[in-house]
């Protein structure tokens, strides 16, 4: 193994670990300033003990979020400083702006919410939740934009062998990131909307399976997952819609991905959409796969046109090699790779797999917020043992369908890490074995790698020990002890809930 193999599992370590908190508190942050409008529009106490109990799990979700955060900017420059160099004049602009919103933003109106209750009026503490919910998303966004620069680099001019930015517009306004940022967005509200579901049935079958409709914390959790099933549901609804989007402009950007995606070795016209497939995935020329297909479907999901043609593998190869080489430049940073043939193929089986098990988690998610919502319609509690158990294990499948969506994104680009565009600037592309560093020993990555590795399953625990403890004690964990009315000197902390 060398040092690029270990840097890029460091990088994917760490990135999906960070991304299992990042939709969790992006999509909880609005549903619990919706749960704290809903009380100051009725005052009603179950909406009030349902923004402190959700509001107090996404408090831990984000703090470790950060935590977690802090060590991807650390990797530009550890493991990948060749890469910052080639995209820092693009990057600067995009990640100052978010770090503004992260830093200044959302840091200012979470602490102004944390320490405001009972200390703001109610409608000035409202809109400091509203705020950071926004602010949260619109980080997103700036992040979003960066990344989709890597998958389709515009807005740039390249000057001295290195794009530099000369359109801030072009960039936040990429047709690759106006496609990812609604499929994002609706990705976290599908974790947030199935995390509610989960916990709120275990809570309902764990104490309130036979109190009566009118128990106040029966109301809590009886609200909290329908409230859940709903934001589950759309959310599912805008994943398909979004992503029908992404594929038609993955198509045009990035063929070769497409091809991955269905390991579609040779171009068909129309070409069908690979429900499972079976034999060796992993051989580029595919004599050995066989395909459970849908005739037609990929033609339309790629160009909205059922007899369209999709190029396959083998033609691409031949097309990526005429227009950016056959080789990898002859250069000692590159190391074995130097001069050697170029595999424009990215790995079959995980672009393959991942695609499916993508579509496949989140299937298995929308069933489950669809299921919630029948079996608790007219007011009903489910009275099966199998439904709060279920419910909970349905947690992970968001969790995992955004994972996997993320692995086939960035894998789906390989060789490159800055992807080329098609139509745009000659010479704006990176190979992923040119970006990593050079002054980098395999010890150094190993050791890195191993160190985070540790750190993070430590925060792991952390964070699985905090969540359990609070989800446990429900709504008494987390609402303040009434003041004793003998005693007007006693004051508990707002926060402290």
């Amino acid at each position: 193994m060398d040092v690029l193999d270990i840097a890029r599992w460091q990088f994917g370590v760490t990135t999906v670990y960070h991304f299992l908190m990042v939709p969790l508190t992006i999509g909880l942050a609005l549903l619990v300033a919706v749960m704290q409008t809903a009380w100051y529009r009725t005052g009603k106490p179950q909406y009030l003990k349902m923004t402190k109990f959700w509001g107090k799990l996404m408090l831990i979700n984000f703090a470790m979020g950060v935590v977690t955060g802090i060590v991807q900017e650390f990797q530009f420059g550890m493991n990948w400083s060749a890469y910052s160099r080639f995209v820092g004049d693009v990057f600067g602009a995009p990640l100052a702006m978010e770090g503004l919103l992260a830093f200044f933003v959302e840091s200012t109106f979470l602490g102004l919410w944390i320490f405001g209750w009972e200390r703001l009026s109610k409608r000035v503490h409202l809109a400091c939740i509203w705020a950071f919910s926004l602010a949260t998303m619109a980080s997103a966004y700036f992040i979003l934009a960066a990344n989709s620069w890597m998958q389709h680099p515009v807005g740039i001019e390249y000057v001295n062998g290195k794009p530099q930015l000369n359109s801030i517009w072009e960039l936040l306004t990429n047709s690759t990131v106006l496609a990812a940022f609604p499929h994002t967005i609706a990705g976290c509200f599908a974790v947030a909307g199935t995390f509610l579901v989960g916990i709120a049935a275990w809570h309902l079958a764990r104490k309130h399976r036979d109190t009566p409709a009118d128990d106040p914390d029966r109301k809590v959790w009886f609200a909290s997952l329908r409230f859940g099933g709903w934001v589950g549901v759309v959310a599912f609804a805008a994943l398909a819609v979004s992503g029908d989007l992404q594929s038609k402009l993955m198509f045009e950007q990035q063929p070769m991905k497409m091809a991955a995606a269905e390991a579609l070795c040779h171009t068909e016209k129309p070409a069908g959409f690979s429900v499972f497939a079976y034999g060796d995935v992993q051989r580029p020329d595919c004599e050995n796969v066989k395909s459970i297909t849908v005739p037609a479907l990929l033609s339309f999901l790629a160009n909205s046109d059922f007899d369209s043609e999709v190029k396959g593998i083998d033609q691409l190869v031949g097309e990526y090699q005429a227009r950016y080489g056959a080789n990898y430049p002859v250069d000692e940073r590159l190391g074995e790779l130097s001069g050697q043939p170029i595999d424009y193929v990215p790995n079959l089986p995980v672009t393959y797999w991942g695609f499916r098990l993508m579509i496949g988690f989140g299937a298995i998610a929308a069933a489950g917020a669809a299921l919630a919502l029948w079996l608790t319609r007219r007011q009903r509690v489910p009275r099966s043992r199998w439904f709060a158990p279920a419910a909970l294990l349905a947690i992970a499948t968001p969790f995992l369908a955004n994972s996997f969506g993320w692995i086939f994104t960035e894998m789906g680009r390989q060789p490159f890490v800055v992807a080329p565009n098609p139509t745009g600037v000659d010479g704006v592309w990176m190979y992923t074995a040119q970006a990593v560093s050079a002054g980098v020993t395999v010890g150094e990555a190993l050791f890195s790698l191993i160190a985070l590795t540790t750190v993070y399953g430590v925060l792991a625990v952390v964070e699985v020990f905090l969540l359990r403890r609070f989800i446990r004690a429900g709504v008494e964990g987390v609402m303040p002890p009434s003041k004793p009315p003998s005693d007007s000197s006693s004051d508990t902390l707002a926060f402290a809930y």
